[in-house]
């Protein structure tokens, strides 16, 4: 992966780690802001973090945290 999609990824690691189980992660939108990243790279990271089972989508709602990565 490149220099940008390593950097969002670290960045929504640490926000998922730093927030309860249940919690919704920030709108696309505003990720796209606060991380100064593309759309598709905010993203395809956000997919990675789904397929791992850290994130889960909900339609029309947003991305809401299920588990904490193993450390």
């Amino acid at each position: 992966m490149g220099e940008v999609t390593d950097r969002v990824e670290a960045a929504l690691l640490t926000m998922v780690t730093g927030r309860r189980i249940g919690d919704q992660l920030p709108s696309e939108r505003d990720l796209i802001s606060q991380l100064n990243a593309g759309r598709t790279t905010v993203r395809t990271v956000l997919q990675k973090l789904t397929q791992q089972g850290l994130i889960e989508p909900q339609h029309g709602r947003g991305y809401f945290i299920r588990r904490h990565p193993d450390r």
